[in-house]
């Protein structure tokens, strides 16, 4: 095979290389948002409801729920975080407040997101927040504590089998996202 012949191969093989690179990271790219679309519609990953909505209490008191409330902190956050109460007992289908806490450690202004998680999965859709903190980004001056508010039912129709929930917050620092979108 001639020399020509050989850098012709090589350019091709480069090229189709090249291709393959772009693919995989545009794929990679595309994932996080494919996944979050995925999450919403099938409940997967314990995702709850992003945004207000209406409900009606019908509370069924013959039986009682334990709902467990986590708070972690990404580790690039510079957040206190956490939930007022470790727990409350509630009665399905009435409606519930609890208080978060998030404190600015740093004397600059920082803009934070909450991220919710419920366990078990199968929870999930029956987890219904009416207001919560982690629909909006949140604002904080330097060095600004602030608590934030959580309006909850959960539906009657959770299965039986399910009589505790745990609730997970994952705090993170948005400032940079949120300045870029300014």
């Amino acid at each position: 095979m001639s020399s020509q012949g050989q850098t012709n191969q090589h350019r091709r093989l480069i090229a189709s290389l090249l291709v393959v690179v772009v693919g995989a990271f545009a794929f990679g790219y595309a994932l996080v948002p494919l996944y979050d679309v995925f999450c919403e519609l099938t409940g997967f990953g314990g995702r709850t409801n992003a945004e207000t909505v209406a409900v009606v209490e019908r509370p069924d008191y013959g039986r009682e729920i334990r709902v467990e409330f986590m708070t972690t902190v990404n580790s690039y956050a510079p957040f206190e975080f956490a939930a007022e109460a470790d727990s409350m007992t509630v009665t399905p289908g009435k409606m519930y407040f609890a208080t978060f806490t998030a404190k600015n450690l740093t004397e600059d202004h920082k803009v934070a997101h909450a991220v919710p998680s419920v366990a078990p999965v199968s929870a999930a859709e029956y987890f219904v927040k009416i207001e919560c903190f982690c629909f909006n980004s949140q604002d904080f001056q330097a060095g600004e504590e602030k608590a934030m508010p959580l309006q909850f039912i959960v539906n009657p129709d959770l299965p039986e089998y399910v009589d505790t929930i745990t609730l997970w917050y994952t705090f993170f620092d948005t400032t940079e996202i949120a300045s870029s979108n300014n």
